[in-house]
């Protein structure tokens, strides 16, 4: 249940237009509803500002069914992230009448209407074209939030005179999220640039002893730059949450 729809029961309840006892039927489900597979928090988006979002990693499909539509039942938007096409494709086949959309590069399902993409301004960065999921994960879930979203890819440390010449881009930005992978140099570049916080984001992208993403998120960690916050490896969706937190 989000913030409007308890408003809106309240006020219903302030002008008699519903019983106690239907008011308490309808939040009866805060602060979770217990699926018996699942607990769903009905009450983060009271507490956190958006709903729980699904990860689709490693749950069956008929599952990720049933989480979504009692999800989209009490929340104008549901998110679903690491989502494939036929997960995409089973919902669309199981909420009938409800807007579901699939952002292929992101791999991020969205059910309901999102807000105007409109507030603040967040510029999603890749070092490399093979970083571009990972950072299509961050800025579909900072837009899908309501946040303004840029794109500058493929400006890596090897050609630094590309990240160099935007940087008409940089200093627009609210919040800058930063993603690469090899030695995971270019948050550190950025953040020396700029004066807003800088969100790193290593990828698994690497030959051998980058160890997956190791040497990226061990190089970001040590940033000699002030202002770079680290998420985990190839968490996109992470780093698009905390960009739009620092951008309300």
């Amino acid at each position: 249940m989000d913030r409007q729809r308890v408003e809106s029961l309240l006020r219903d309840l302030k002008a008699g237009k519903v019983t106690v006892g239907q008011a308490m039927e309808a939040l009866r489900d805060l602060p979770y509803e217990d699926l018996g597979f699942a607990k769903l928090d009905s009450h983060r988006d009271l507490r956190r500002g958006f709903p729980e979002v699904i990860l689709c990693l490693g749950k069956p499909t008929e599952r990720i069914v049933e989480i979504a539509r009692r999800m989209s039942e009490s929340h104008r938007l549901v998110l679903a992230t690491r989502a494939s096409p036929d997960v995409h494709a089973r919902l669309r086949k199981a909420l009938v009448g409800k807007r579901v959309a699939y952002h292929e590069k992101a791999a991020i399902v969205s059910i309901g209407n999102p807000p105007k993409a409109t507030r603040g301004s967040v510029l999603v960065v890749t070092a490399g074209t093979s970083d571009i999921p990972v950072a299509e994960e961050a800025g579909v879930t900072a837009e899908l939030m309501g946040c303004a979203v840029t794109r500058l890819y493929d400006v890596g440390v090897a050609g630094v005179h590309r990240v160099l010449d935007r940087r008409d881009l940089l200093k627009k930005a609210k919040v800058i999220v930063v993603v690469a992978g090899m030695e995971g140099a270019l948050p550190s570049v950025v953040a020396g640039l700029v004066s807003v916080p800088v969100i790193a984001v290593p990828t698994s992208v690497g030959y051998g002893a980058s160890f997956d993403g190791m040497a990226a998120l061990l190089g970001m960690m040590n940033s000699c730059a002030p202002g770079v916050a680290v998420v985990n490896i190839d968490n996109g969706f992470g780093a698009g949450y905390l960009a739009s937190m620092m951008n309300r």
